[in-house]
């Protein structure tokens, strides 16, 4: 990334697109609110709807579909507040799932059924049961393992039996292909800067004319399913990240092997290294490597202390210590679950840049004791 530092924790949050801060700077001079009929409340409701024909493209829906959000905790939150009468969910669900399913399941006094994973990280949702008001949130890639889902699959089942699916997307544009219609989900959401835009602007993607009570409730804003005056500027910058993570799909082979080549040169250096999820699909940046007897958080901090930027699993849990519910959900051992890194590249991750995280893990497992 450059010649000090070398950032591999895209999965946290990807930097700022030029395209993304372009169109952030040129929207900020539109002054007009986007609700107003004149000629500037026009200029400021072009760019609202050039963005949200982008962000409907990435995942092949149609721009009445796209609703724009603070970020993907609260699209997270909306779908998940709806009258359910049951919610379904696996212990591999990002923070902004479990918890505001706990939080509707326990002030509703709703039963919340935990869906069971394989150890290749794979979600058996068919044990959900099914019936009308049953909502099962899958995730369509794992932002720890990047263990990707077959949503379509379960899509699938939930026609079949009378449940919703609602996936939490964040971490695929990009990586891998959306295709919301094929996917039989009911609502998908999306947050920006995981694909190079703007933090604090997301997407709830709502299937066709599905009813969703508002979560705010106000003004007529979003086709009167999200009150509050448009973030016209960080909508625009998100339009633009969306259209660039339709182009990022060709880099995926190159970003795969990038991949490839870093865990194959660790697991020569460190045999006793784990690779979570090595025989499942992934995304083609992500790489969870755990060593057992070792401390993430100290591995963390060496590596940042050599310019390399990487992470303990989720950034949302930063500063927590303890172990990933994600991997507990897997079945990994607490041991080796408590020394697991994430390395997550992107489109620009250079061969230096993981010739950077080569040399440094030689460094780190070549010196002090790393143990917790």
């Amino acid at each position: 990334m450059s010649a000090s530092r070398t950032y591999l924790d895209h999965n946290a949050s990807a930097p700022l697109r030029p395209a993304a801060r372009d169109a952030i700077v040129a929207a900020l001079d539109v002054f007009g609110n986007a609700s107003s009929v004149h000629g500037e409340g026009r200029r400021a409701r072009a760019i609202v709807d050039e963005a949200r024909e982008a962000v409907a493209q990435l995942v092949n829906a149609r721009p009445a579909e796209v609703v724009f959000t603070s970020g993907a905790t609260e699209a997270n939150v909306w779908a998940l507040s709806q009258g359910w009468d049951r919610i379904a969910l696996a212990g591999v669900e990002h923070d902004s799932v479990r918890a505001p399913a706990a939080q509707v399941a326990a002030s509703r006094n709703l039963p919340v059924v935990a869906l069971p994973v394989a150890q290749d990280g794979s979600v058996d949702v068919a044990s959900a049961g099914h019936g009308d008001g049953l909502l099962v949130a899958l995730q369509m890639a794992n932002n720890e393992t990047g263990i990707i889902q077959d949503v379509a699959r379960a899509g699938l089942w939930a026609t079949e039996h009378g449940a919703r699916i609602h996936c939490d997307a964040v971490q695929a544009p990009g990586r891998i292909p959306i295709d919301f219609p094929t996917l039989g989900a009911t609502t998908l959401s999306l947050s920006a800067h995981k694909m190079g835009g703007p933090k604090g602007i997301g997407a709830l993607v709502v299937s066709g004319n599905t009813p969703l009570a508002p979560l705010l409730a106000g003004g007529g804003q979003e086709m009167r399913r999200r009150a509050g005056t448009e973030n016209v500027a960080a909508i625009a910058g998100f339009g633009a990240a969306a259209r660039a993570a339709l182009d990022d799909l060709k880099a995926a082979q190159r970003v795969a092997a990038l991949r490839d080549r870093l865990e194959a040169e660790v697991l020569r250096m460190t045999p006793q290294a784990v690779v979570v999820g090595a025989g499942a699909r992934r995304l083609p940046n992500t790489s969870s490597i755990a060593v057992a007897g070792v401390s993430a958080e100290t591995l963390v901090i060496k590596f940042d202390l050599m310019g390399v930027a990487v992470s303990a699993g989720s950034a949302c849990s930063s500063g927590k210590v303890g172990e990933s519910t994600v991997l507990a959900a897997m079945g990994l051992a607490p041991d080796l679950a408590r020394g697991a890194i994430r390395i997550s590249i992107g489109p620009e991750t250079t061969d230096d840049d993981i010739g950077a995280l080569i040399s440094a893990w030689r460094k780190i497992h070549g010196g002090a004791s790393l143990a917790a």
